[in-house]
């Protein structure tokens, strides 16, 4: 059985390779690199030209638990997403690209997007 899940795991690392040949933030348009868990997602944005992290937000932080955390895991990470883009918006920005990570873009990956599209953000 551990074998499938290292299967599994190295299929999306080499899936979220791929994509990052091809994806990359700049400080115009920053890139929403998203994580998940199996309790949580995670949603950073980074500007790649200058390696700096600009906004990392988390479902399991305690604030946010203690506001979102009667809601479902998909209805959390569309918070998640509504969050990230009013702090960037706060910051100015407002064009991101978007990186899935090697997740297939469905569930709370496609949550997380559609939360901060909902927003004001374009990707």
């Amino acid at each position: 059985m551990a074998d499938i899940a290292k299967k599994r795991v190295s299929a999306r690392l080499a899936r979220h390779a791929r994509i990052r040949k091809k994806v990359s933030g700049s400080a115009e348009r920053p890139r929403l690199c998203v994580r998940r868990t199996l309790k949580n997602m995670i949603a950073q944005v980074i500007d790649d030209n200058s390696g700096v992290s600009l906004v990392q937000l988390s479902t399991n932080g305690k604030s946010f638990q203690e506001e979102h955390g009667s809601l479902n895991k998909t209805e959390q990470s569309h918070k998640l997403g509504e969050q990230i883009a009013e702090t960037l918006k706060a910051k100015g920005i407002t064009n991101l690209v978007f990186d899935r990570g090697g997740y297939i873009f469905h569930g709370r990956i496609k949550a997380v997007a559609d939360g901060a599209k909902a927003a004001g953000l374009e990707f």
